[in-house]
């Protein structure tokens, strides 16, 4: 075993975004005002909103059968389920917990629950410009969400819950 280095003490370059630590990340109890509505039986929590690189990271959880629009990804995801079971329509595979899924830029799929899973909750990483394009059965775009549309809906939440609009900025790098 080595002796450990001291920290750093000099300037680490311009522009260094500082980091971020959230210590209960996965706690869904703790703070119900942390999971912002996204579709009926769908919320998502905000871990990271990097605007300056256009990616995202959530945890997003879905509840009584819930599914997510048919939608085509811009950028890379990379997901690791936590609870649950969860499947694409459009795929032959079913995460369960402790699974890892990549989805390829230009992949379009829908996310659903099985019809026994009370909740399905995963974290997902998010790259790319418009991350997710909605699409309908012919592939032809009908909207959209991307890191800023993600901060806005989380902007809209706190303020829907009588919290500080900017508290948002806690999470945006």
């Amino acid at each position: 075993m080595t002796t450990l280095d001291p920290p750093i003490t000099t300037p680490q370059g311009a522009p260094v975004h500082p980091g971020l630590f959230l210590p209960e990340a996965l706690n869904p109890e703790r703070d119900a005002g942390l999971w912002v509505p996204q579709a009926p039986g769908v919320w998502f929590r905000p871990l990271l909103l990097c605007a300056s690189q256009g990616f995202y990271v959530n945890l997003l959880r879905v509840s009584e059968g819930g599914t997510m629009p048919r939608h085509r990804h811009a950028g890379a995801v990379h997901t690791f389920t936590l609870r649950g079971r969860w499947r694409y329509l459009e795929h032959d595979w079913e995460a369960i917990p402790g699974s890892y899924a990549f989805d390829p830029p230009g992949q379009t799929h829908t996310l659903v629950l099985a019809d026994d899973v009370e909740e399905m909750l995963a974290l997902f990483h998010v790259t790319g410009g418009y991350v997710y394009v909605y699409v309908d059965a012919h592939g032809h775009a009908e909207g959209y969400d991307d890191v800023f549309t993600k901060i806005e809906a989380t902007r809209r939440h706190y303020i829907s819950l009588g919290r500080n609009a900017d508290d948002v900025q806690a999470l945006v790098r």
